[in-house]
């Protein structure tokens, strides 16, 4: 059993915090209008890494919301990994001086693998890369492009790319409190020598507890988003299970 990383989610729409439902944006809920507020929050608690996500941005391909992530970073000294509408050399080198820690490249990862590999070697250990799926397949642009590239697949054709992470997100999921899809989650961990963040559906502590027992050293930690918000994983709680 080895200890992992909580990773709080903070999704970004028009400025402020919400938590969307398979991805869509007409399901949106609101959970906070100060984003840097709630970053403070789970500094305060103890979270050692923020994960934040540009909705607009993926859609757009583009930054939209670059005022409340520079209202993060300002605010806490924790580090945070950002994804969302990252899509060339030039965005990841902007936010990375801005004091984003890690980059999180997804779209342009079956878009433009080689940019990918690029800004891996450019940035080493500062690039992870998003694997966004929904029944095993990958999806992409805001999770609206469906590809017939399997989950594993495309994780395998960057192991060797120098990843610092894959972030592996169930899309069906997402947002619904259905469950951490634990066994198709240590299946690709199994699979890859890149350290893997698991995403999407965590519902409750006892998620956290199934994944903390049956994760290898493949596994190195787990976003949690509306589980947090709706009180159904107790912040302190969380971090001791996962930590230990």
């Amino acid at each position: 059993m080895t200890g992992l990383t909580l990773y709080p989610a903070i999704d970004l729409k028009g400025g402020i915090v919400v938590r969307l439902r398979q991805g869509v944006m007409a399901e949106a809920t609101v959970y906070a209008n100060d984003p840097a507020e709630v970053a403070r929050g789970f500094a305060a608690a103890g979270c050692r890494f923020l994960h934040l996500v540009d909705l607009d941005g993926a859609f757009a391909g583009r930054a939209v919301n670059g005022a409340a992530v520079q209202a993060i970073l300002a605010a806490v000294a924790v580090p945070v990994q950002l994804g969302g509408g990252i899509r060339d050399l030039a965005a990841i080198a902007g936010w990375l001086e801005a004091g984003v820690h890690r980059v999180i490249l997804g779209s342009v990862a079956v878009k433009d693998p080689d940019l990918v590999r690029r800004a891996c070697r450019s940035f080493p250990g500062q690039v992870a890369i998003a694997i966004d799926a929904r029944a095993g397949f990958v999806a992409a642009e805001g999770w609206t492009e469906a590809t017939a590239i399997p989950a594993t697949e495309l994780a395998l054709r960057f192991e060797d790319a120098g990843a610092v992470a894959l972030i592996y997100t169930d899309i069906g999921r997402d947002g619904t409190l259905a469950g951490l899809d634990i066994e198709r989650t240590l299946a690709l961990a199994r699979q890859v020598r890149t350290k893997l963040i698991a995403s999407g559906g965590v519902a409750g502590l006892e998620d956290l507890r199934r994944l903390k027992e049956a994760a290898t050293e493949a596994v190195e930690g787990v976003i949690v988003g509306r589980a947090l918000y709706d009180g159904r994983v107790r912040l302190a709680e969380a971090l001791r299970l996962l930590e230990s």
